[in-house]
């Protein structure tokens, strides 16, 4: 390959040296994608200690810097496709979601106007009309696709704001903020999203203007505790700009009872906005739409799709109710949306949102939802629902597990707690757990260790190499702090069909291969 690193055209040499880039690249994914690990286990300070920079006057060339991209990140990149990673929200992507990647970048449309995006600027326009529709607003464009749940909550926020003091007659565009804004406040649970604090801050009103409402057992907004911080707000001089519910909180996937809150909002005629990043999904559900309930009432929306619709990141959106709200933070440039254009119907999307150059990320959304279809993208959601409730069926049937809190997506919360510790504060539990998942993560799967029903310990091979005689099969999980027990033990395979472990005692048990693990009989964790 040349080291000629041309920009990407139309000549023979260009296209060449892409087509080339594009090989090696994809060919260097597949491969990968097979890796046995989730993570190959390097610590920081060996990233750290790993990766340097290597430019010079002359540069590599693009096959030297592919190949160096897929020697220090690739490989040492976390594999959020392997059947193992758990506990993160950001997914494993669709195939078509990829392909979608090659044609957004390669395109490198920009979303700050129609004659930089005239086709893709229809696109997300078409696309935002049928979120709507899915979620039950009325007819209409009003939102626009995000970089994600902070953007859109940050959108949401900032309407809510604006919209409240226009009604005082006070525009926050042009005058900025008005007069003590400690009176000013803003609710959501105490389970909700950390950008409610954050975006709050960044606009100028503070952490301080966020209350936090208690939550039920199910880790839901508590609607009578939401009354009574309205009351207590009033009583005091404040005043309210919005309410913030959840539809999917991060940990639990807790969902509050949307309808109930939209009529209390309703009652006080405060602007309610939801952040349903990680719940959205299920508008498309066939089995769990209704714990969407009441969706249609509220005034704004967060949606990610680089969560439970499994499409590449960056991939949010935010929707508005009522299409005049817009208007308090249009912005006119002349070589963006000029009167002129708009007064002729060109469409303009600069105005809807903070990003003047944007990626045209619902691509990503038309084509999965097109190669999909509406019903099999419904099955792969529904899939994730049902498999989190039978997994937390299957804890609650483990003596050494715990099941913090029921699943309403597809997220289970549970914990180790072994018997030995039945005794143990939550905080030896805490740190046990938090232990067990470093060592987890060190070994390069999310789960290579386990006990199950019958007392058997499963262990994942740290080779695909099946060989019997070199012991693949080992875990490190040492003693530590002063909590006096030893969270994992050492496993070592022998050759003679025997094994020894080691931990708190020595045992040998009788192992043999199956399918793509070892399995041990008779096993007792030993804490």
């Amino acid at each position: 390959m040349s080291k000629l690193n041309p920009i990407l055209a139309g000549s023979a040499q260009s296209i060449d040296a892409y087509q080339q880039a594009i090989a090696q690249t994809s060919q260097a994914v597949a491969q990968w994608l097979q890796q046995p690990e989730m993570y190959q286990g390097k610590s920081v300070d060996e990233l750290r200690e790993r990766i340097t920079l290597d430019f010079n006057e002359q540069g590599l060339g693009n096959q030297a810097a592919i190949e160096r991209a897929i020697e220090y990140f690739l490989k040492d990149s976390l594999s959020v496709h392997h059947p193992q990673c758990v506990a993160h929200l950001h997914c494993p992507s669709l195939v078509i979601s990829q392909a979608a990647e090659v044609l957004i970048n390669a395109t490198n449309q920009s979303m700050g106007s129609w004659d930089q995006s005239p086709s893709a600027t229809i696109i997300e326009i078409k696309l935002i009309e049928w979120l709507r529709a899915q979620v039950g607003y009325g007819a209409g464009d009003a939102g626009v696709f995000t970089s994600g749940g902070t953007q859109s909550n940050m959108m949401g926020l900032m309407l809510a704001r604006d919209a409240f003091f226009a009604r005082q007659g006070h525009s926050i565009q042009q005058d900025g903020l008005p007069g003590d804004v400690r009176r000013y406040k803003v609710l959501c649970s105490e389970n909700a999203h950390f950008s409610v604090q954050k975006n709050m801050a960044l606009m100028g009103l503070g952490y301080r203007s966020v209350t936090l409402v208690k939550t039920d057992q199910f880790a839901r907004m508590d609607v009578a505790d939401l009354k009574a911080k309205i009351a207590e707000a009033q009583a005091n001089g404040e005043q309210i700009m919005a309410i913030v519910a959840t539809a999917g909180t991060t940990d639990a996937g807790a969902i509050d009872p949307l309808r109930e809150i939209a009529a209390v909002a309703a009652e006080h005629q405060i602007w309610l906005h939801v952040d349903a990043a990680w719940g959205g999904a299920l508008l498309m559900s066939e089995k769990y739409r209704d714990r969407l309930d009441g969706i249609d009432l509220v005034d704004s929306i967060t949606l990610d799709f680089h969560k439970q619709f499994f499409q590449t990141i960056s991939c949010g959106a935010f929707l508005l109710k009522e299409a005049r709200h817009y208007e308090l933070m249009r912005y006119q440039a002349a070589y963006l949306n000029s009167e002129f254009d708009e007064e002729h119907g060109v469409p303009n999307l600069v105005s809807k949102s903070l990003q003047t150059t944007r990626r045209f990320d619902a691509l990503k959304l038309w084509m999965g939802l097109e190669a999909l279809g509406q019903k099999q993208y419904a099955e792969i959601i529904d899939h994730g629902v049902t498999m989190a409730l039978n997994v937390a069926d299957y804890v609650e049937t483990q003596p050494t597990l715990e099941l913090v809190m029921q699943p309403q997506l597809a997220s289970v919360l549970f914990r180790s707690r072994p018997q030995q510790m039945a005794g143990s504060d939550d905080a030896a539990i805490a740190l046990l757990n938090q232990r067990v998942g470093d060592a987890l993560l060190a070994s390069g799967g999310a789960h290579p260790l386990y006990q199950d029903v019958d007392g058997a310990l499963y262990v994942l091979p740290t080779s695909r190499e099946r060989d019997e005689s070199k012991g693949q099969a080992d875990i490190q999980i040492k003693p530590y702090g002063q909590a006096g027990y030893s969270v994992i033990v050492e496993v070592d395979l022998l050759a003679d069909g025997g094994s020894t472990v080691t931990g708190v005692e020595s045992y040998a048990f009788p192992y043999e291969f199956l399918e793509d693990r070892w399995v041990f009989t008779d096993f007792h964790l030993i804490y």
